[in-house]
């Protein structure tokens, strides 16, 4: 290289996200680190540095091969900067920046000599995209590599050549299952799928990836004979009939991207690659100005901006060691986060070694899942593993910095657990208290330092829900706000900071909710029904089907507290005191509104309902009422109680109320929320929807003050 080139990568080289230096053995290494980033995404502006940077690789006369790596430590490109399609106006615009990118990408593919992606860390969205535009792609085998196309998360489809690239390499069947499910590949299993050439020790994938480019133009992987068979025409159409009924049944037609994914792939493979871009280019532009994308979008920017929040003015406290008090299903969940997540040493409490044993083989299961999928080796199980331990007293808690307690919803109880930490823990020791439906400042009553009590409300199962609610009391310090908020990170979760209300916040949009659904099976509408009206509204699970996950004796607990501090419109049909006394306790027991198979049972693998149920009800079951109808009344029932849950201070702003709702219960992601879906409604129509199920169906319906004043002078949640 030249001296006036070296001269003119020194003057770039703080503006410049893309750096080319010019191996002796005349490979040339373009180094992608973003100014002033932790992880590099793609932005707009990046268009011209990359045809710079191809230009001045070009001009090099010996270059014989190239390799694009990151300067991150752990992260190759963690995507594209979607706030690029916040800033378009128009389907035309977001088109546009598509097409840029195709363009760009187009480039790099035609290159004169071999480019080989050197991937190390996440390798996600617009990076997988520029992976696919190389000639080769060699990534490490670290634990901290995956690949993937997660657009459809954001409403989205890979708009830079993705749709088109993805296919030709993989086959069909593999890219629509990743681009469907928006799912990240590890190394050994991209490495087998064909996704990328090599898998190699991070500290030699430099060195391998330059060998790659040395050798010289390699012949193009064969596919598969399954994906052969399917790329022929008759396959293909199977394929594609298939993968649509299944997105159907998944989607409900309510998230338009896969719809979208399925049609440009098909266009690319039947029209050619030309019609293929030109049909993604179009689509990305169509789904970015859409609803769905925007409530998706919005959803992003909320978690995200949640995970960089202490939750208080305060900073939190060191924390090398946790303590967790009962080894339920609750208590392992959380030592198994702590410690697979988090890397944190964990001590668990409990009355039995057998509550321990229990709790240890949570994480166990967890981590063999792994093991088995390959996304881990046994020797790292055996080392989580190592980081929880257990006792039957209060050995070690001196040490700990923050004791997370599990036990029962018994209020004596968790008062006594508080006393027995204060007094073996040590004096900066926070007490955390997992309770769904217990006042905290009752929890701390006792405390001798109450300004270190505080909540943390996990939902389960705790290794998959993201969602915590952190709950301060009235004396609880900022330091003991920031510290549990700063643990529920480590662990992986997203913290909401909620007030010491009744049911706190998921749990009081949730009892309206339910109680609605409820009203309506006791005028005869089937279980199956009323659960398939909500599924196919945008919920996960029908309210019926939560109630008996989230456990029939836990909604009863936490009703009556509900109605005492709230009032009646809380107030569950009396009827339904039958089904709990009648020992249904929801899937914990195998029986509740449906019936649950034991593990050994063969023949009947699938929940079904109970038809003693109705009887218990003194219901004669028919469908009667029009889906529509019964998903609006359930959801217009939580939608008022959050608008209230707003005014009152129980959360701190409509984002952590979004946040809560999807991340918590499950609230239809493409809606966004419930203070977007509002919005999107407007106030004028939610509050005459109120009225007119008020008349209907009686005062629990009535909209709140809120809501009344919010549509009369034409206000929204969110800024337009």
């Amino acid at each position: 290289m030249s001296a006036a080139t070296n001269a003119l990568h020194e003057q770039r080289a703080p503006q410049t996200a893309f750096r080319l230096t010019l191996r002796p053995d005349n490979i040339g290494v373009i180094t992608i680190d973003v100014p002033g980033e932790k992880v590099n995404t793609l932005k707009a502006e990046f268009v011209e540095q990359i045809n710079d940077v191809l230009i001045q690789a070009q001009q090099q006369t010996t270059l014989e091969g190239l390799v694009i790596i990151s300067g991150k430590p752990d992260s190759f490109i963690a995507g594209a900067d979607i706030t690029m399609i916040a800033a378009c106006n128009s389907a035309k615009e977001a088109q546009s920046l598509a097409k840029k990118g195709q363009s760009t990408l187009a480039q790099l593919a035609a290159f004169p000599v071999p480019v080989v992606a050197a991937i190390h860390g996440a390798c996600l969205g617009g990076g997988l995209e520029l992976a696919l535009a190389c000639h080769s792609r060699v990534c490490s085998l670290d634990d901290k590599t995956a690949l993937g196309l997660p657009e459809v998360q954001l409403g989205l489809l890979p708009g830079s050549g993705g749709t088109q690239r993805l296919p030709r390499l993989i086959g069909a069947g593999k890219a629509l299952d990743m681009m469907l499910t928006g799912k990240q590949i590890r190394a050994r299993q991209a490495l087998r799928m064909g996704l990328v050439d090599d898998a190699v020790p991070h500290a030699i994938l430099l060195e391998t990836a330059v060998a790659r480019a040395r050798q010289g133009w390699s012949a193009r992987r064969e596919l598969p004979w399954q994906e052969r068979l399917l790329n022929g025409p008759l396959g293909r159409s199977a394929l594609f009939a298939i993968v649509r009924k299944k997105t159907l049944e998944k989607t409900h037609g309510n998230y338009p991207a896969a719809e979208r994914i399925i049609q440009v792939v098909r266009t690319g493979l039947d029209q050619g690659s030309a019609s293929g871009y030109e049909a993604e280019a179009r689509a990305f532009g169509e789904l970015a100005m859409t609803p769905q994308s925007a409530a998706l979008r919005s959803l992003f920017f909320a978690s995200t901006a949640l995970k960089k929040e202490r939750g208080a003015d305060a900073q939190p406290h060191a924390l090398e060691r946790v303590g967790i008090l009962g080894g339920g299903l609750m208590g392992g969940g959380i030592a198994c986060v702590t410690a697979t997540r988090g890397g944190l040493p964990v001590r668990i409490k409990d009355i039995s070694t057998q509550g321990i044993n229990h709790a240890l083989k949570y994480s166990w299961d967890v981590l063999s899942k792994r093991v088995r999928r390959k996304r881990m080796r046994p020797a790292e199980r055996q080392k989580q593993m190592m980081l929880i331990s257990g006792t039957t007293d209060y050995c070690g808690f001196e040490q700990l910095d923050i004791v997370v307690e599990a036990v029962f919803e018994d209020l004596a109880l968790k008062q006594q657990m508080v006393a027995e930490v204060e007094q073996h823990a040590a004096p900066h020791t926070v007490f955390a208290s997992n309770t769904s439906s217990l006042p905290i400042s009752q929890i701390a009553a006792k405390a001798q330092r109450p300004e270190q009590v505080i909540g943390l409300h996990y939902f389960s199962p705790v290794d998959k829900m993201p969602l915590v609610e952190v709950i301060p009391h009235a004396a609880t310090s900022a330091a003991t706000i920031a510290t549990t908020v700063a643990l529920a990170h480590k662990q992986g979760k997203t913290a909401i900071v909620v007030a010491d209300r009744a049911g706190f916040y998921v749990n009081r949009i949730l009892a309206p909710y339910i109680n609605e659904a409820a009203r309506c099976l006791l005028v005869g509408e089937p279980i199956e029904a009323l659960d398939k009206a909500l599924v196919d509204f945008g919920f996960p699970v029908g309210p019926i089907t939560l109630l008996d996950e989230v456990g029939i004796d836990v909604g009863t607990k936490i009703i009556p507290i509900l109605v005492e501090e709230l009032g009646p419109r809380f107030a569950a049909p009396a009827a339904f005191d039958a089904v709990l006394k009648d020992g249904r306790k929801g899937r914990k027991n195998g029986k509740g509104f449906y019936l649950y198979p034991s593990e050994g049972q063969q023949r009947q693998r699938r929940k079904r309902a109970d038809a003693s149920v109705y009887t218990l009800l003194g219901v004669t079951p028919k469908a009667h009422l029009p889906p529509a109808e019964i998903a609006q009344r359930c959801v217009m029932m939580m939608l008022n109680e959050a608008a209230r849950c707003l005014e009152e201070g129980v959360i701190r702003s409509a984002r952590d109320g979004d946040i809560g709702a999807v991340f918590g219960i499950g609230f239809p992601p493409f809606l966004g929320g419930p203070f977007r879906y509002m919005d999107e409604l407007g106030a004028e129509t939610v509050v005459k929807t109120l009225q007119y199920l008020q008349q209907q169906h009686g005062e629990h319906f009535a909209p709140c003050e809120r809501l009344q004043r919010m549509a009369q002078q034409g206000e929204r949640f969110y800024p337009r």
